[in-house]
């Protein structure tokens, strides 16, 4: 039987074409604009005992073996279950019931409250998963990832080991895959990364990425991109104005590679009014009523980056805050985020091209978007980033 979502004609030659030309051709693959995220339709997260899967929705992987998806739960549990993909407009149903993928090892990252689950990833059939200190105020945490077996009920776990030189804030959310015809230069299969954590000066103040093996070893990440406290590229933290492509609101929980593509997106959340560190009230914020960073109103957000510039990170010629988008769009989606029940991760089929976007729930389960990346149609231009040389 057809899969009920066919990979689009011209993405899948283009991917045939640039297999059969080897790698090198790779860097002339088009480049995703916001015309080609094509809106395909949801599906909602089941319901199930307990806390579940509301306040939950987060560090989002793709399994191919069972076209499911690895989501973790609600927020104070940090659990992970899978659950099957549906048609959609559907439910999803339970594979994998919640549980403790790590064994009860996630303390063994540091801190002393406030861990979570930063990301999971499929890879050779096995599920690797990165986590992270909320609230890292001495910025001491430096391991980060762990492997385990995709049969969740197994409760051997190795790890948690460091994956690059850096403090883990930069290292330990979202993952996703390279696409194959791009491997071999980048050196490694995958990539991880984390930004805007909580005490900033310990993580990226926009995107990172690195590139990595996750069967590598200690140390192994290389630098794609990064805006350490140094190098705030993007936006100065604490900037008054609007600067949706950061602020002291973006969130970035996931990344993908689409194949056929030398594109990288990160997809997330960010405030796209003016910046104001206070009481909501003061701010303006109707949707988050404490004392905090604002800028309201919060929109789904996709910063796209191209992979030669961040092969040139890798190889040296270019500095990883040197690099900046050459585009970011807002992700059309139905209804706003806020910044507690927004983005909580994305993941991505190479096979149909789908890209799975998941909107945390609050007292609802989450919501799962799915698009699909159609080089066949063309922005009539560029979505240039704001107040972001666009490149």
């Amino acid at each position: 039987m057809l899969n009920r979502y066919l990979r689009m004609p011209l993405l899948g030659f283009a991917v045939l074409l640039a297999t059969a030309l080897g790698a090198q051709a790779q860097t002339t693959a088009p480049r995703v604009q916001s015309a080609n995220m094509v809106y395909k339709g949801s599906f909602k997260m089941p319901t199930v005992a307990g806390n579940g899967y509301t306040y939950g929705g987060t560090a989002v992987a793709y399994n191919p073996a069972n076209d499911s998806l690895f989501v973790v739960g609600h927020m104070y549990d940090q659990q992970t279950g899978e659950v099957k993909i549906p048609a959609l407009g559907g439910t999803a149903t339970v594979l994998q019931p919640l549980t403790d993928s790590l064994a009860g090892k996630l303390g063994a990252i540091g801190g002393d409250g406030q861990l979570r689950v930063g990301g999971n990833l499929v890879y050779k059939n096995k599920l690797y998963v990165s986590a992270f200190v909320f609230y890292d105020a001495s910025g001491s945490q430096t391991v980060s990832h762990y492997s385990r077996s995709l049969t969740l009920s197994d409760r051997t776990v190795n790890g948690p080991y460091r994956v690059g030189g850096m403090g883990a804030g930069f290292y330990s959310g979202y993952m996703g895959l390279i696409p194959t015809e791009w491997q071999s230069l980048f050196g490694g299969p995958a990539i991880t990364g984390n930004c805007c954590l909580s005490i900033i000066s310990r993580t990226s103040y926009g995107p990172a990425a690195f590139v990595f093996d996750p069967e590598g070893g200690t140390n192994t990440a290389k630098p794609m991109v990064y805006y350490d406290s140094s190098h705030q590229t993007l936006g100065a933290y604490g900037a008054g104005g609007s600067h949706p492509v950061f602020n002291g609101t973006t969130r970035i929980t996931g990344v993908v590679f689409p194949s056929g593509t030398s594109s990288v997106l990160f997809i997330g959340e960010t405030g796209t009014g003016n910046y104001c560190y206070g009481e909501a009230s003061v701010c303006g914020d109707p949707s988050n009523n404490w004392k905090a960073d604002h800028a309201y109103p919060y929109r789904a957000y996709v910063w796209a980056y191209d992979a030669n510039d961040m092969l040139a990170v890798k190889n040296g010629s270019k500095s990883p805050w040197s690099i900046t988008p050459y585009a970011t769009w807002e992700l059309s989606q139905p209804g706003n985020v806020s910044q507690d029940f927004g983005i909580g991760g994305a993941a991505y089929d190479p096979q149909t091209g789908r890209i799975f976007v998941v909107r945390k729930g609050d007292d609802a389960v989450p919501t799962v978007f799915v698009y699909e990346v159609d080089n066949s149609k063309q922005s009539a231009a560029p979505n240039a980033p704001t107040n972001v040389t666009a490149q």
